[in-house]
């Protein structure tokens, strides 16, 4: 199964995370198969996020499963509702 997570960089109390596609054997900092985004939760709300809108939703589209941590930040993202109502319209 592919997930969406992240990965953690950084040093010492300082971390970073990067948002990854990897396969869910892989161990957390381990192999991954794309980087889509980064996150640093000790930056200023408005500058803490960085992601690839398009690979994110190609991504879910071919059956990626984000964790819950990757759900909550594309859901304050907004990404979620934009595919949420790309997918209602190709049903109408």
């Amino acid at each position: 199964m592919v997930k969406i997570r992240l990965r953690r960089t950084g040093r010492t109390h300082l971390s970073t995370y990067r948002i990854v596609v990897s396969d869910s054997r892989s161990p957390r900092d381990g192999r991954f198969i794309e980087e889509i985004g980064n996150y640093e939760p000790l930056k200023k709300v408005t500058e803490q996020v960085k992601i690839n809108t398009e690979r994110v939703v190609y991504w879910l589209n071919q059956g990626a499963q984000p964790t819950q941590t990757v759900h909550t930040i594309l859901s304050k993202a907004g990404i979620l509702k934009q595919l949420a109502e790309e997918k209602k319209v190709k049903k109408a």
